[in-house]
């Protein structure tokens, strides 16, 4: 039993228990090219929040970690076979309750650990914090806490190099072997102006990869992925700590 994981541990241990951060782990069920299992960012989350909570309770952090929302929003990609979506408005109507409750039972620091790119949590964040003024909400993409060039050959975003050195760390069983993966490569937009950042529109998915991937993974290897994971828990780790005992009245300076 880890006693900073909610699922594990029991009312015997948290009937007296006081937490100052609860950590929230939101994954999605999608599919990631030919070679990656479909619950590829929430076995992420899973792991990647526990171990970050780890190094934070060692050091003394007062801190919780949710289950992980199975879920995430895949608008983009309706038409991908058993890609499961979110609607915005669900996801804001589950956040709202989980806040209830963490509010009533006087835990008022929210950390989302966002693991998919397809959730937005900047509005939903606005929304709740104004409806709940004695409430810390932030969120995490722990995809983007380091310069991944130091870690992977090509650059991607969805089942790349990153994600397969990973899964190849965290569930080796559940990746197909190397002849089955698929190129990830993937199409831009012809207009430019999108590619430039300051124009967005959501990407159809099945209109820029044939095989749902989007950078090459050819290079992907469990050492590769052991080390950005250890480094990414590390960082992640040392701000949930911060956070766990932080005033949040005294946040600037």
């Amino acid at each position: 039993m880890r006693p900073y994981i909610l699922a594990e541990t029991n009312w015997k241990a948290l009937k007296n228990a006081k937490f100052d951060l609860a950590i929230l782990p939101w994954g999605a069920t999608e599919a990631h090219n030919y070679h990656l299992p479909y619950g590829t960012d929430v076995f992420e989350s899973d792991a990647l929040a526990a171990e970050s909570a780890k190094i934070a309770w060692d050091r003394g952090g007062k801190v919780i970690v949710l289950p992980t929302v199975p879920f995430g929003v895949n608008t983009g990609q309706s038409d991908i076979y058993l890609d499961i979506n979110l609607n915005p408005s669900t996801q804001l109507a589950i956040l709202s309750d989980v806040v209830e409750v963490l509010n009533r039972q006087g835990i008022h620091k929210l950390l989302l650990f966002n693991s998919h790119g397809g959730n937005n949590f900047k509005p939903l964040v606005r929304e709740l914090g104004l409806r709940y003024p004695e409430m810390f909400i932030c969120f995490s993409n722990w995809f983007q806490s380091l310069d991944k060039t130091k870690y992977f050959e090509h650059e991607g975003d969805h089942a790349d190099e990153m994600e397969t050195s990973l899964m190849l760390y965290l569930k080796p069983e559940l990746v197909l072997p190397k002849e089955h993966w698929g190129t990830g490569a993937s199409k831009e937009y012809k207009i430019k102006s999108f590619s430039e950042g300051w124009v967005w529109a959501e990407r159809k998915w099945s209109q820029i990869s044939e095989d749902t991937g989007v950078g090459n993974p050819k290079s992907s290897s469990k050492e590769k992925g052991e080390r950005y994971f250890k480094d990414v828990t590390q960082k992640v780790g040392n701000f949930i700590f911060e956070l766990s005992g932080a005033d949040t009245n005294e946040l600037y300076e």
